[in-house]
């Protein structure tokens, strides 16, 4: 599972750093840059909210079903 969590850092760094890259060398002008930046600065922050609402849902699960009782505790 940290394996899984560093992987999807690395990712969203690598992400990042590429786009923010590829908007820099683009030749285009301060203001549509500026709007680009923006516009996928909002984008990455809907994927994590997104990402971590989801990571949220699948522990709440786990944790429900740990504490469920099991069929050997009613014996």
């Amino acid at each position: 599972m940290e394996t899984a969590s560093r992987f999807l850092a690395g990712f969203l760094l690598g992400s990042l750093i590429g786009a923010s890259t590829a908007l820099l060398l683009a030749p285009k002008s301060g203001e549509e840059l500026r709007g680009q930046i923006s516009d996928e600065a909002t984008r990455i922050q809907d994927e994590v909210k997104k990402a971590a609402s989801d990571r949220r849902t699948e522990l709440e699960q786990q944790l429900t079903a740990l504490r469920a009782p099991s069929k050997t505790d009613q014996i």
